[in-house]
């Protein structure tokens, strides 16, 4: 779908990723669905709230994931 967003957990990403990296995924998959690059005025709260939610979403995945057996990583 979205093939500017890279992956974001190991072993494509060794170390963990960044709040900007997981934000600027947040922001393209927004951006792919709504089919706007930046929104309108009238739409910038709104697009901006999906992204906010779509970042969330994203960080509680990488944090809940397990990959390859190794247990979870969750952030104090």
């Amino acid at each position: 779908m979205c093939r500017s967003i890279k992956t974001l957990r190991p072993p494509v990403l060794p170390e963990e990723a960044t709040d900007e990296e997981v934000r600027a995924a947040a922001l393209q998959y927004v951006r792919k669905v709504s089919g706007f690059r930046a929104p309108a005025a009238h739409n910038k709260e709104v697009f901006d709230r999906a992204v906010d939610a779509v970042a969330a979403a994203t960080a509680e995945l990488l944090a809940d994931l397990e990959v390859r057996g190794t247990p979870a990583r969750r952030a104090g």
